[in-house]
């Protein structure tokens, strides 16, 4: 086969995968008139070509196939799956199988190959769907009889419930535009579409997010591993822009959450804005800011009767990464509230230590300590609430002076993982005859059947819930989830 066809048809396959360019042509026997020169010269800066020794291309003697086929191999690794038409996927199908023996003798893996055409063909055309479906079995001490409080949100003492189910649908709608969507359900629930949004590629490296979203940022800074977030893991309507930078990225949104009506002490009707910056000096230093500011329309009532006052929030964030396996965060958050005539700005300071099962070979460490000032509130659900028993509600402040949490887990093998988690909240103001510090323990396995298939087998306890003297309770769980 001669040279010059191969090159043609790979240029046909790869053009898609990057913008048109003339190449600077590096062989020295093809001339700058030659009708061949601009696909040459683009597939060697794309290192599809790479010649002989001595410089020259020699286009007009016949390719061997084992140079057809590290041809192919080089092309397929270098086209962007985004941009990939069903046609050439096709054509990149039959160039693999033709030159498979040649592959092998190269040493190019074609289970590889195979596994990015994989890809790539469930990129094009159609829908991606993939879901998670979780169901319970629980246990706990008591019943909800009269002095017999049960924290577990069990009926009677025991619940067979399918605690979670979500099926996530995606649509690749051109190269600038994806849809994604999610129907879920949880605790019983009537199955509804929880997500919907578009993800937007916009001018100078913007990206956007349109319609019901979520958004983390203390997931994106490794500042919790339990429930919840404090203040993110939240979804939102509205308007999510970022901007990604070499050294990390800017953030911002709008939201107005028009969902629940307009009852005087309906919170849903406000809007929400939020603003973000990352750094990561270099792979042992970062640090993000952020704040948060709610923004209550005129109906909205607290529960004095006064219009609810607007709430902000606003923190920072810094990690430092002694190894790859060892890592120092913290956090130290601000808020505005309005406690009846008067504005109260509580703050509270965050310390973690995250030691990964890597560094020690036996177990993994996470140990977190969080100091809250009188009326600090948290706006998700309590985030030190795994097992759904009540540690706190989201007036935290007012419940503890500080925190501690520590979580250990184990990977024995693939299939067998242990984990244990140690809550311990110090009552506001010491304890007395009616109070005294919550204090929440787990430990659990997790026994992975499949790779999809897991059962996970926990016990959980909780002392003096919300710093209540005797509010107790324990429970066994045993949970069934998989993935697809």
């Amino acid at each position: 086969m001669k040279k010059l066809f191969v090159v043609l048809t790979v240029v046909a396959l790869a053009a898609f995968s990057a913008p048109s360019f003339a190449g600077v042509n590096p062989f020295m026997d093809v001339p700058a008139n030659h009708w061949a020169y601009d696909a040459i010269g683009q597939l060697a800066a794309r290192g599809i070509l790479s010649g002989y020794p001595d410089g020259s291309y020699k286009g007009n003697q016949p390719m061997t196939r084992y140079e057809a086929a590290s041809m192919t191999a080089r092309a397929l690794a270098s086209i962007d799956a985004d941009k990939a038409e069903k046609q050439d996927v096709e054509m990149l199908k039959r160039l693999v199988v033709e030159f498979k023996d040649e592959l092998d003798v190269l040493g190019v893996k074609v289970g590889k190959l195979d596994g990015r055409l994989a890809v790539m063909e469930e990129r094009i055309g159609g829908w991606q769907l993939w879901g998670e479906m979780e169901f319970d079995a629980e246990f706990s001490e008591k019943d909800d009889s009269a002095g017999n409080e049960n924290l577990y949100g069990t009926t009677g003492k025991n619940r067979f419930a399918l605690s979670k189910y979500r099926i996530w649908m995606r649509k690749i709608v051109d190269e600038h535009v994806t849809f994604t969507a999610r129907i879920g359900s949880e605790e019983g629930e009537e199955p509804m579409f929880e997500r919907y949004w578009i993800d937007v590629a916009l001018p100078w490296d913007f990206e956007a997010m349109i319609g019901r979203w979520e958004y983390d940022w203390a997931a994106e800074d490794e500042l919790y591993i339990d429930n919840d977030a404090m203040f993110t893991d939240r979804a939102l309507l509205g308007f999510y822009f970022n901007k990604p930078f070499a050294m990390g990225n800017f953030a911002f949104y709008v939201t107005r959450p028009d969902e629940g009506g307009v009852a005087p002490d309906d919170e849903s009707e406000h809007y929400e804005f939020g603003v973000r910056a990352k750094a990561t000096f270099n792979e042992r230093f970062w640090m993000s800011l952020q704040g948060i500011w709610r923004k209550y329309d005129a109906n909205v009532l607290s529960s004095s009767g006064d219009p609810k006052e607007d709430e902000h929030v606003y923190w920072g964030a810094l990690g430092v990464n002694f190894t790859p396996h060892i890592a120092l965060r913290g956090a130290y958050y601000k808020q505005e509230t309005q406690v009846g005539a008067d504005v109260e700005k509580p703050a509270a300071t965050q310390v973690i230590l995250d030691i990964k099962q890597d560094a020690l070979k036996f177990t993994s460490v996470w140990i977190e300590y969080v100091a809250f000032d009188d009326n600090f509130s948290v706006w998700t659900d309590a985030p030190w609430n795994m097992y759904g028993t009540v540690t706190s509600d989201g007036n935290i402040g007012e419940q503890y002076e500080n925190i501690y949490f520590i979580g250990l887990t184990q990977d024995w093998n693939d299939q067998l993982n242990t984990f244990q988690r140690y809550f311990k909240g110090k009552v506001r103001g010491g304890s007395s005859p009616s109070t005294d510090d919550t204090v929440n323990w787990t430990i659990g396995a997790v026994y992975h059947y499949t790779p999809a298939l897991s059962f996970e087998l926990a016990y959980d306890r909780i002392e003096n819930s919300e710093g209540v003297l005797g509010r107790d309770d324990n429970l066994i769980r045993l949970r069934t989830r998989v993935e697809f």
